[in-house]
């Protein structure tokens, strides 16, 4: 599981990330994201998910959010807690935290038995900024305290407990096309910061900084048929910043009622969250619930597809 969390192994990774660190930061955060197949760089409706995504997506929120997106798969268990606070003045702050939990491993001596457990985990502390600029643009930033660590408790070898930290920013812009078309595009630059140092400098490796580009289409003719129900279609691509073998996912959003959502998407890529993506949402007053499960990769094929769940409260 270290070697998955650490050294790149192709399961976690996406686009050429054989070299990249961290690869924890490439999984996918949030139900409704899962759910439309992580084309989620133009939406602006995701709330608190934005802050893993597209930091620019929180510029118009209106009101103050808490929420919990929970994940579980063969890799661990992720919680991400965010608070979000809009404000006139200031635009819109948000403080998260995201802690995946690898699962312990059992210390064992041949003549004892167990005598100690270890405890993989990641931690990201994010706070993030985001501000509208007139009324088609949106724009923000997140800074990201990042950490891998090791926690031994019991009699452990030496070496066995351990911490890595580093820094990184993601930066995000939205344009909305209104008085052009029923549309909006996006584009996010995420992880950019120093490498991931374990022990020393030979054994760092560079943070997964990934450039993701996408539209979202509000097919306004769907109004000619039915007032209540909505449908938007998204698109985006993903790769390193210098575009060599982009990845593409698409979702699309069945919405009823302003409170009822259904949502297919697909990522083309051979990795731990591509492939075929199913999820539904409801807003029932200030609570708003969200869940999503993937089909294919690693936790697939192990008899654990992911599943993810997003706890929204908008106060």
């Amino acid at each position: 599981m270290l070697l998955l969390a650490l050294r790149g192994e192709a399961a976690l990774a996406q686009g050429a990330a054989a070299q990249d660190g961290a690869l924890f930061l490439l999984l996918p955060v949030g139900a409704r994201a899962l759910g439309l197949g992580q084309a989620v760089v133009a939406d602006q409706l995701g709330g608190s998910e934005a802050v893993w995504w597209n930091p620019a997506g929180l510029a118009r929120a209106e009101k103050r959010e808490a929420a919990i997106h929970h994940s579980q798969s063969v890799i661990g268990t992720g919680d991400a807690v965010t608070v979000l606070v809009p404000s006139s003045l200031l635009g819109v702050l948000a403080a998260s935290v995201n802690i995946l939990n690898y699962g312990s491993q059992e210390v064992t001596a041949s003549d004892i038995g167990t005598i100690g457990n270890i405890l993989p985990r990641s931690f990201v502390y994010a706070a993030t900024y985001a501000t509208t600029i007139g009324e088609h643009v949106n724009a923000g930033v997140t800074y990201k305290l990042i950490q891998f660590r090791v926690d031994c408790t019991g009699t452990c070898p030496p070496a066995a407990s351990f911490a890595a930290t580093t820094s990184a920013l993601d930066f995000g812009a939205q344009f909305d096309l209104r008085g052009i078309a029923p549309a909006s595009l996006g584009v996010a630059l995420r992880n950019v910061g120093p490498r991931l140092q374990v022990n020393d400098s030979p054994q760092s490796d560079a943070l997964p900084t990934r450039l993701q580009i996408g539209a979202l289409y509000r097919v306004a003719a769907l109004a000619r048929y039915t007032k209540t129900t909505e449908l938007r279609i998204t698109g985006d691509v993903l790769d390193e910043v210098k575009l060599n073998d982009p990845s593409a996912r698409v979702g699309a959003d069945v919405v009823w009622q302003k409170r009822l959502h259904a949502r297919v998407g697909y990522v083309f890529d051979d990795t731990e969250s591509g492939g075929p993506s199913v999820g539904l949402g409801l807003t029932a007053g200030s609570l708003v619930v969200d869940i999503a499960r993937l089909f294919e990769g690693l936790s697939a094929a192990a008899g654990q597809a992911p599943t993810h769940l997003s706890l929204r409260y908008l106060f």
